[in-house]
Formats: C-alpha cells, structure tokens, sequence
C-alpha cells in the first residue's frame, strides 16, 4: 500500500489535527507497534517544522530502549529517572520544556537541541514509551503543539502496543 502524504495547515492545532488523522490512517489495521512507530515518525517528522529529532522510545518494563525515529543517531537507553524522555515515562506526564539545557539531568543527545516535547504513551493502563520532539529553537513548542500531539498520540496508542 502507498500513501501519499500532504500537510496544507500551518496553524498548529490544524496542522496536529491532519497528522493525527494521517497517523490514525497509517496504523489502521497494522498489528505491528514497531512498524507503526517507524511509520508515525516518519510521518511527525514530514508534518512538523522545525524538529531535528522525531521519534519513539519504548518501554521495556525497566527503561525507555530507542525505538524508530527519523533524526540523528540518538541515546540508546533511558533510565525513567533521567532526562525529558525519563521524566515523562516516569511521571506518565507530558514535559513541554523551552531550554533543554536548564532541565535538571537533561541527557544531551544531540548538542543541536535545544527545546524538547515528549508525550508518554499509555494503551489500557500500560506504560508503551513515549513520543520524543527535539528542536534547535529555544521555546519551539506551544500549549497547542502539546495539545496536538498529545491527541495523536491519544488516538493511535493502541496500535503501538502490540
């Protein structure tokens, strides 16, 4: 199957809003939680502006482990009591942070990043990982940006887990 992917938004909360749609169409029917990961990252790194880092880490009953992603190579492990990532698996919160660099025990996998927007991936009640964002611009992510993928990720979460 081919899909042809096309953004036209440029408002954030409609451009979330089309990815989202694209993501729930992508994993339609597709078993696989890794090929879906590979899919929906590629797919957020098309859609999105401004990232250098887009993509999964999945957690194994320990730690976050690198999953798919679309940017430069990345951390391999996360322990949940480090970094963005860590914080957000650990607290099953999402963390919108402007200044990587002021965040206590913040892993610098690309010196590149500076602004991070990571949204933990629960699927009935079970901690799947998280959605990672990196951008170069300090205070790149919005409350709308948040909102966005938090809903993306709402929507597509079942379809990760397997």
């Amino acid at each position: 199957m081919s899909y042809a992917l096309s953004f036209s938004a440029t408002h954030p909360a409609t451009l979330w809003a089309e990815a989202a749609d694209a993501a729930e169409a992508l994993v339609a029917g597709e078993p696989d939680g890794i090929a879906n990961m590979a899919n929906v990252a590629a797919l957020v790194w098309q859609a999105i502006p401004d990232l250098n880092w887009a993509g999964f880490y999945r957690f194994d009953g320990t730690e976050l482990v690198l999953g798919p992603f679309q940017g430069k190579a990345a951390c391999i492990r996360i322990p949940l009591d480090k970094g963005v990532c860590g914080a957000a698996a650990r607290l099953r919160e999402t963390q919108r942070v402007e200044d990587v660099h002021a965040f206590p025990g913040h892993i610098a996998c690309d010196a590149d990043s500076r602004s991070e927007l990571v949204v933990p991936i629960v699927a009935d009640g079970r901690l799947i990982g998280v959605l990672d964002l990196d951008s170069p611009s300090p205070a790149r992510f919005t409350a709308e940006d948040q909102s966005g993928a938090e809903s993306l990720v709402a929507r597509i979460a079942a379809a990760l887990a397997h």
